[in-house]
């Protein structure tokens, strides 16, 4: 697993495919402050929750300068019926092969049930206008982590 990112690094840029099949490039909001959060799976509840308060928070995180940007393992289709079922406005990345998980540190090691297995580990980090990190949370629970995040970003 690579080391997590902290505040002060940058933040290593991607180019990965949304819902759409449109590619998205970090590099290119550079200016706007990024909420980039990692979920294991569309369409489960935890995810589905965690999503659903990003897109309930969207407009009010637009309004301070904020894009956010959802990342999953998912293939592009399988986002699409995500966003369509639940009606989401935070745009979805598919990182089929997990590179971009790995190089945030958003994908190893992690316990679930008891157990060491790899997968993704749900992470929030948020990048200011200039592609460095300013906070990175690891570990995250889906339910309550908006806002939290919005607690943290002095935002409430």
């Amino acid at each position: 697993m690579a080391d997590r990112l902290a505040p002060g690094d940058i933040a290593p840029d991607f180019t990965l495919p949304d819902d759409t099949g449109s590619k998205v490039t970090l590099s290119d909001l550079r200016g706007r402050k990024v909420i980039v959060y990692f979920y294991p799976a569309a369409m489960t509840s935890g995810c589905t929750k965690q999503a659903c308060d990003f897109s309930e928070s969207l407009e009010s995180l637009s309004a301070e300068g904020y894009t956010v940007l959802g990342i999953s393992p998912d293939p592009p289709e399988k986002l699409a019926r995500f966003r369509a079922e639940e009606s989401l406005t935070v745009p979805l990345l598919a990182d089929t092969d997990r590179a971009v998980m790995t190089e945030w540190g958003a994908f190893g090691e992690k316990k679930l049930y008891g157990k060491t297995v790899q997968g993704v580990i749900r992470s929030t980090v948020v990048v200011g206008e200039d592609g460095t990190v300013s906070h990175a949370w690891y570990n995250v629970k889906a339910t309550g982590h908006v806002a939290k995040l919005r607690r943290d970003l002095g935002l409430d």
